[in-house]
């Protein structure tokens, strides 16, 4: 038998709840195998680890509506809970798919939406380590920070890393205006982005503040351990081979890794090989080290983006 412990952190328990507990008891006649404790902010359910899974995604849907609409009926309830049962293509059962990774601001629910998606989920499963390479627009980096929310909602990690190179085409920091902050902002803000779609601002600027998600170029990983961190290297094709082998070896003892990168980008100078592909290369068949390699087939920007790196690919 299994536990699974469940924190409420966008939602106050009353909505959840109900009145002297009756949505929470509505939902309880859906699961009779389990036996379901909340007090507070705080569900514990015991019982099979396939129902519990079950329990926690109907619970989070029921979180997701309520962030969405502003109220959480007990017919509401009903409707999601019925659509789960009889799998009949509802949205509620779309919704309550393995895809699902996690649910952000105002009802969004996070999911994978192609095979390679899919597959770098199951491999950060299954191992602490991913390479996720692949053109612009797959998904990789959304993917991959969407994992570490979850990890990090799941009390799996207890913080989460985000890091980049700052290297760009034809620019130099130097020439930048503004102090250190303002002048790496500008290379964080695709991480930031895919955060505020995953977490409540004021929960954000907590996080943020407290630096249980810290974001910070490349070079400031020099000298750290990253212990019960979900770490995400970005933009993994502008680190040189030094600089990936630093980023590699600050792993500790509890953690998960993820590196992202498309190699047919590489801003370096040209003296500078990209570390990405050596890294690749030394560590394919290590065991808990998996490598996810995403196409065309995995963009999901404008359809325009697709052909875009399709007439690229055929003339390289």
């Amino acid at each position: 038998m299994s536990e699974k412990k469940i924190i409420l952190e966008d939602i106050a328990p009353v909505n959840l709840y109900g009145v002297n507990d009756s949505k929470l008891e509505l939902i309880k006649t859906r699961f009779p195998k389990l036996k379901i404790v909340a007090r507070g902010e705080t569900i514990k359910a015991s019982g099979e680890e396939e129902e519990l899974n079950q329990f926690e995604m109907v619970i989070n849907i029921l979180i997701a509506y309520y962030n969405r609409f502003g109220n959480l009926t007990e017919n509401a309830i009903e409707q999601i809970l019925n659509g789960r049962a009889k799998r009949n293509g509802s949205a509620e059962n779309t919704s309550t798919s393995d895809d699902v990774i996690t649910f952000g601001n105002s009802g969004l629910i996070v999911k994978a939406r192609t095979d390679n998606q899919r597959k770098m989920v199951e491999a950060i499963t299954k191992n602490d380590m991913l390479f996720a390479v692949g053109p612009a627009g797959t998904g990789k980096t959304y993917t991959a920070v969407a994992l570490a929310v979850r990890a990090l909602k799941n009390k799996e990690v207890k913080k989460i890393i985000l890091t980049r190179p700052a290297v760009e085409a034809g620019e130099n920091l130097g020439f930048l205006p503004g102090d250190l902050k303002e002048k790496l902002d500008p290379y964080l803000q695709p991480l930031y982005d895919a955060l505020g779609d995953m977490i409540a601002p004021e929960k954000l600027s907590y996080y943020l503040e407290n630096r249980i998600i810290q974001i910070a170029p490349l070079a400031f990983m020099r000298g750290r351990t990253l212990d019960n961190a979900f770490a995400i290297l970005d933009e993994a094709q502008n680190a040189t081979e030094g600089q990936l082998k630093m980023f590699l070896t600050r792993m500790g003892s509890s953690a998960k890794f993820v590196i992202t990168g498309d190699i047919t980008q590489i801003d370096l100078p040209k003296h500078q090989p990209s570390g990405l592909p050596q890294a690749m290369r030394l560590l394919k068949n290590i065991e808990g080290v998996d490598i996810v390699e995403l196409d065309g087939t995995d963009v999901i920007r404008h359809k325009l983006v697709k052909k875009i790196v399709e007439m690229y690919d055929q003339k390289s």
